[in-house]
């Protein structure tokens, strides 16, 4: 996953900061370059993905005190003493590499995902999603995205009435099912600038009356206990969580309810499918995005 930031034009030299630390680790160093960084990824780092490379682009110079005392934090609460890389970038036309970067992704059918800095009217036979591909995860770039909405055209004819989505990132997955269904859907994550970035994303693509964005705990949140059981759940997380989350998911499931899995590996995708048959719940199909895999599952009614 490589999410990016775009901002301000830079007249001051650049610096690519790098660490590569274990999945559980990732938000706590994601947060600490946060502070001093416009624009942050996370890149998988391995096949296995147990180790991801947490990057960021800053001015040399920018905030070294603040990001020095926001690493020593998340090295003494995880354990984790990861070394920081720092790369010279050349800046000189940094704004528009990042903005050729990030073209219109079209994404099966029926949806079209738009930066704000491309003009133009957009195409009326697809419903159009506006947004930076920003710090939460989900632009339409990657292959997880990709197949949550390649799978959210494939189960639309269900006309699901309500409507999750876990773990909601830049809300692109709850803006295109409330856009294609013209439903509610409740979108959660466990990362405040994630709730924050999907309320934004929400009100520039009107569907503001649409999400509600909540910040919680999975399954734990409030919110999402007081509204289940839900018809159709997106869960667009890592393999791992997924496979912890099982029976939640699956009891928070309405019968004959869609769920549809994202964020593993196409070798991954046993490992997550036999945490949720489990459960009870039942295949329909694997879709594939280069090396990603997507789940669409059904519980029985």
């Amino acid at each position: 996953m490589a999410p990016r930031s775009i901002g301000r034009r830079h007249a001051s030299a650049l610096e690519t900061l790098s660490i590569t630390v274990e999945e559980p680790f990732v938000p706590l160093f994601e947060q600490a370059l946060m502070c001093a960084c416009e624009t942050v990824g996370i890149f998988e780092a391995d096949d296995a993905q147990k180790y991801w490379r947490v990057e960021g682009v800053k001015d040399t110079g920018f905030k070294e005190e603040e990001l020095e005392n926001a690493l020593a934090v998340a090295r003494m609460l995880t354990g984790c003493d990861a070394e920081l890389e720092r790369t010279p970038t050349e800046s000189e036309g940094w704004l528009a590499r990042t903005y050729e970067s990030f073209p219109q992704q079209d994404v099966g059918k029926r949806f079209a995902i738009r930066g704000t800095h491309l003009h133009g009217a957009p195409d009326q036979s697809r419903l159009t999603i506006t947004l930076d591909a920003g710090i939460a995860f989900g632009s339409g770039e990657h292959g997880s995205t990709r197949g949550c909405l390649r799978a959210l055209e494939m189960v639309a004819y269900r006309r699901p009435q309500r409507i999750l989505d876990m773990g909601c990132g830049s809300g692109i997955l709850a803006m295109a099912a409330a856009k294609l269904l013209h439903r509610p859907v409740l979108a959660v994550d466990i990362e405040p600038w994630s709730v924050r970035t999907a309320k934004l994303n929400a009100r520039l693509n009107g569907q503001g009356n649409l999400l509600d964005c909540r910040f919680g705990n999975g399954w734990q949140t409030g919110a999402v206990r007081a509204k289940a059981p839900y018809d159709l759940v997106f869960a667009n997380i890592l393999a791992r969580p997924l496979c912890r989350m099982a029976q939640s998911l699956a009891l928070n499931l309405a019968p004959n309810g869609t769920a549809i899995l994202a964020g593993l590996l196409y070798g991954q995708a046993r490992m997550v499918l036999a945490a949720h048959q489990r459960q009870g719940l039942v295949l329909e199909r694997i879709l594939r995005e280069g090396d990603w895999a997507t789940l669409i599952l059904r519980r029985r009614g």
